[in-house]
């Protein structure tokens, strides 16, 4: 390692660690629930369709004496260490998360940004999120968020390629929500990756939702490119949702995914509700999806419904 490098370095290390012990806000938090579904109505004998939640989140966050803030999170669901991140707020930068398990990079958290009250039309439906359009994720990645300047946002993602992957991946998103049109936002995100050697994929996704009143609306297009024969994915999705008052919401959500070469259009569409009051919430939806992983004929109905109490 050559001089510079080491003094960079160096310089980096001492505004990370230069700071004296500090205090740090621990808090414990979670939710009772009971869901009820079944992901393949009149398919299968689904028994009992009951079942509660069990995880359990600790957190704590604080900032050291050159402004950086630190925070950690780690979900303990069923006994089991899942979900843990490592949060780094960086003075007018953004942030920087490590995930250790659990987070979506930039492209993943935009698959679907459409409206809904509850959950997606190919959600609580057996195999039909197969096929979704979302990039890739993994153990021990990164992510970069900006600050919000004058509405936009930018995200980075990488995730070293380690076993899961041929070659390391990237993906970003842009988000954008114009001060001067209120209610509107739009965003658009990419992400290449080679999962298997000599097989690349390329992953991007659109969208733009408007609210006006008790309304939102929303529109987003999908693609994934894959050098090779009948594998190519396209998906056009959309959604709605009226606020009928400050408890009640409904919704309806629409997603056609297509493949190359292939007729038989996986084709979902579901209603959704969500009522509050309090910290009780009750939420469900219905879904119907039809040639599910693009199987003729192959058609599934689902439903999850689940009250929760938030603490």
């Amino acid at each position: 390692m050559n001089k510079l490098k080491t003094i960079g370095l160096t310089a980096l290390g001492t505004a990370l660690i230069s700071t004296s012990a500090f205090a740090a806000d621990m808090s414990v938090s979670g939710n009772a629930s009971i869901s009820f579904d079944d992901n393949n109505r009149g398919k299968a004998d689904r028994g009992n369709g009951f079942y509660m939640g069990d995880s359990i989140n600790f957190k704590a966050s604080g900032e050291m004496d050159n402004g950086v803030s630190v925070a950690v999170n780690y979900e303990i669901d069923g006994g089991t260490l899942d979900d843990h991140k490592i949060v780094l707020g960086l003075p007018a930068m953004g942030t920087i998360t490590f995930n250790g398990h659990g987070e979506s990079l930039a492209m993943g958290a935009m698959d679907d940004k459409m409206p809904n009250a509850y959950e997606e039309s190919w959600d609580a439906v057996t195999g039909a999120d197969t096929n979704v359009i979302n990039g890739v994720s993994g153990n021990s990645s990164m992510k970069y968020t900006s600050e919000s300047y004058a509405g936009l946002t930018l995200n980075v993602g990488y995730l070293n390629g380690g076993s899961a992957l041929a070659k390391s991946y990237s993906d970003f998103s842009l988000s954008y929500s114009p001060e001067m049109v209120e209610g509107l936002d739009m965003g658009y995100a990419k992400g290449d990756s080679e999962e298997v050697v000599g097989t690349t994929q390329d992953d991007s996704t659109m969208f733009a939702t408007y609210a006006f009143g008790s309304f939102k609306v929303g529109m987003q297009r999908s693609e994934r490119d894959i050098n090779a024969a009948s594998s190519d994915l396209e998906t056009d999705a959309m959604g709605i949702t009226y606020l009928v008052n400050d408890d009640i919401s409904v919704g309806y959500h629409q997603a056609n995914i297509a493949k190359e070469g292939d007729t038989d259009e996986q084709k979902s569409t579901g209603i959704s509700a969500s009522y509050t009051m309090g910290s009780m919430t009750l939420a469900g939806a219905m879904n119907d999806v039809e040639n599910v992983g693009f199987a003729a004929a192959d058609d599934l109905k689902g439903y999850e419904f689940t009250l929760s109490f938030a603490f």
